[in-house]
């Protein structure tokens, strides 16, 4: 929802093929991007034209404050638009930014529909928008299941007509390494699940510049020093050989479950923080975004502790716990990135067991009493917040947890700030993440699986923090859900119902006959613009 709305009862009509859209910035890609797929958007539907009994607007102006158009979205960019339908028979956007210009074109398409006569409309409208917050991502998991490119694109596709901006992309892990590392080849090679199961340097390209167009920021992780079972494929040196039955029985030697026979990198040797220093040379060089995740979770200690090697060590280093060991893996591969000019973001682990981080780490809280953890989500943002990082939350957005019925109710009613009272502590939280882990995901479910669920997210993240009325909410996600549908991403139902006369996969005989837009309604959600056109016409009666 925009942060102000006025529509009115009063209608007009449009074109999509033939109205003009008139950019101040001219020869700017992601302006013309954004054109290109609004009118597509708008005009999905054969058989629909213009109302000849009403005003036609045949303009739509556009003006961006600043004009630069190469770069790549920061967090600190503005995104804010307004934009009006007025008497003059143009529609008038402005923005303080090329994303800004993005997101109010998103939502003009989204503004306009069909009537019952196959005629487009629009109503009479003023919108100031804004996010309310900053950070607004979606993480997916390329390693546990390989997702296709096709599959990434329509994800990303799909995150702009929520308005996300951020894909945060956990690319490797334990069970694959399907990255196209320059420097070191054979990690893909050899850790990836096949030759067919591998990004390529076009691949990765593609993606960026795709997002890019849309507006949102590729943050990509790497995570260590767990999680990396997939580069000892490669580089067996890098990963710490486990003691299991003590020193007679020798190294790699597993203790199940305690531990496997090699695991979590090897933080003693200076030859795993100079590899790390080269492959993280090369990942900011291919990322544009000015952060990169480092991961650092779930850094089970086990291993380490087997190893009579590392025992030594410690005591040469003066380190009394093993906390002591990550605190000092930690402070070198983040005093690496902060060489190599990145910013990073950590999930909440370190934190946890008292290691000191840069105060401008950005911390994403994951933990959770539904994400088998003890604590509900609010504890471990508190205890983050009182040690004054900057957080993001994920903890109860999870999307690979699967329950059935209205599940999109849960995830809607968090307000992230809710963990304190203090403005102060409040004000720390720069945003939030949907994720969705792959152990059960892969292309053929993850797009409904996402969808319209990750709307219900999206719309905390965007709007005002008094707009939190699922009731309400629920005829919103049913139509986004509808128009998702028709724009192609394969979107689960929320309630009981149809979207107007197009269903998913509906033949071309349905598709020509259909006089539902690209603003195509359900069930429910006609309920909920016969309310609001009701409201209307009582204000403006």
């Amino acid at each position: 929802m925009p942060q102000s709305w006025s529509p009115t009862s009063k209608l007009y009509t449009l074109d999509p093929d033939s109205i003009s859209f008139d950019p101040d910035l001219t020869g700017c890609d992601v302006i013309e991007h954004a054109i290109e797929e609004c009118r597509r958007h708008i005009s999905l539907n054969a058989g629909v034209a213009k109302d000849p009994d009403l005003p036609e607007v045949e303009r739509i102006q556009i003006q961006v404050e600043d004009q630069s158009c190469e770069g790549y979205p920061k967090m600190e960019d503005s995104e804010a638009y307004e934009l009006s339908v007025e008497d003059n028979y143009e529609i008038l956007l402005s923005a303080d930014s090329i994303w800004g210009v993005v997101r109010g074109l998103e939502t003009l398409s989204q503004l306009v529909y069909t009537s019952e006569q196959n005629t487009y409309l629009i109503n009479e409208t003023t919108i100031e928008d804004f996010p309310r917050f900053q950070h607004r991502s979606l993480m997916i998991d390329t390693a546990r299941h390989f997702l296709s490119v096709s599959v990434i694109l329509k994800i990303i596709d799909a995150m702009s007509w929520d308005k996300f901006n951020v894909l945060h992309w956990h690319v490797v892990d334990d069970q694959s390494f399907p990255y196209p590392s320059r420097t070191f080849p054979e990690l893909q090679e050899k850790g990836a699940y096949t030759p067919y199961h591998m990004y390529t340097q076009s691949d990765v390209t593609l993606i960026l510049n795709e997002a890019r167009l849309r507006g949102i920021r590729v943050i990509p992780e790497f995570d260590t020093p767990g999680h990396t079972w997939s580069w000892g494929q490669s580089h067996p040196e890098l990963i710490t050989p486990c003691w299991g039955k003590g020193l007679e029985g020798g190294p790699n030697v597993p203790n199940f479950p305690e531990h496997g026979a090699e695991e979590i990198v090897n933080p003693m040797l200076e030859t795993t923080y100079s590899f790390l220093e080269e492959l993280f040379r090369e990942i900011v060089a291919d990322f544009p975004d000015e952060y990169i995740h480092l991961g650092m979770d779930e850094v089970y200690y086990a291993c380490w502790k087997s190893n009579p090697n590392i025992t030594q060590w410690m005591e040469e280093m003066e380190f009394g716990d093993y906390a002591e060991v990550e605190q000092y893996y930690s402070n070198r591969l983040i005093n690496i990135t902060e060489e190599l000019g990145s910013k990073y973001i950590i999930w909440q682990d370190p934190i946890d067991n008292n290691v000191t981080v840069d105060m401008n780490t950005l911390v994403t809280i994951w933990k959770d009493s539904k994400n088998n953890q003890d604590d509900p989500w609010q504890m471990h943002m508190e205890h983050v917040a009182k040690k004054g990082y900057k957080m993001l939350l994920s903890a109860p957005w999870y999307l690979n947890v699967i329950t059935y019925g209205e599940d999109f109710r849960e995830y809607y009613a968090i307000e992230p700030t809710n963990f304190t009272t203090d403005p102060e502590l409040q004000a720390l939280v720069v945003g939030g993440e949907a994720c969705i882990w792959a152990e059960y995901l892969d292309g053929t479910n993850i797009l409904s699986l996402l969808w319209p669920r990750a709307s219900a997210i999206a719309e905390r993240l965007w709007s005002a923090k008094e707009v939190n009325d699922i009731e309400e909410a629920k005829y919103r996600l049913d139509q986004q859900r509808c128009r998702m549908l028709r724009r192609g991403i394969p979107t689960k139902p929320i309630m009981n119902g149809y979207c107007g006369d197009y269903e998913w996969e509906f033949d071309e005989d349905h598709a020509a006959g259909s006089s539902a837009s690209d603003a195509v309604l359900g069930h429910g959600a006609l309920l909920f613009c016969a309310l609001l056109l009701s409201a209307i016409a009582h204000r403006f009666g």
